[in-house]
């Protein structure tokens, strides 16, 4: 018989998917400063595979593993929160800012896509940011 699976592995997983798509983004990033257009477009269609995975992955989590309390005390205690409500309601946001931006650079649509992407940007590379942020704060820095 199989060992049941153990989900808080994917606090994990989730913080290093997280990390990879705040590389890729700021990799795809620097790609289009430089005018590399088919390196940003790998890139950046790779940081949403990387951004979807961790969503599948965050969704299994949270229906299977029990919630983890965070535990900091003092100063941290408010900070964690502000990052976290901060996080949430902006990740809820991105998804269609992502999916727009997407859509209209496969589309060939620069000028649009420029604009989309002039507001999905900081806030993807916030979310994902902030998602290994949190991800420190609960487990490593104030674990339960």
């Amino acid at each position: 018989m199989l060992a049941q699976f153990d989900f808080r592995v994917l606090a994990d997983v989730n913080a290093t998917l997280n990390a990879t798509a705040l590389v890729l983004i700021l990799t795809g990033l620097w790609a289009i400063k430089r005018n590399r257009l088919g390196l940003h477009k790998a890139l950046m269609l790779a940081a949403a595979l990387v951004s979807a995975l961790f969503l599948v992955s965050y969704v299994v989590y949270h229906l299977n593993a029990e919630a983890v309390r965070f535990r900091g005390q003092g100063a941290i205690r408010p900070l964690y929160f502000t990052i976290l409500i901060s996080h949430v309601v902006l990740a809820a946001v991105q998804v269609p800012l992502i999916l727009t931006t997407i859509v209209l650079g496969l589309r060939d649509r620069r000028a649009a896509h420029r604009r989309w992407a002039k507001i999905t940007a900081p806030i993807w590379v916030y979310v994902s940011f902030t998602g290994v942020a949190v991800y420190y704060l609960l487990y490593h820095y104030a674990p339960s």
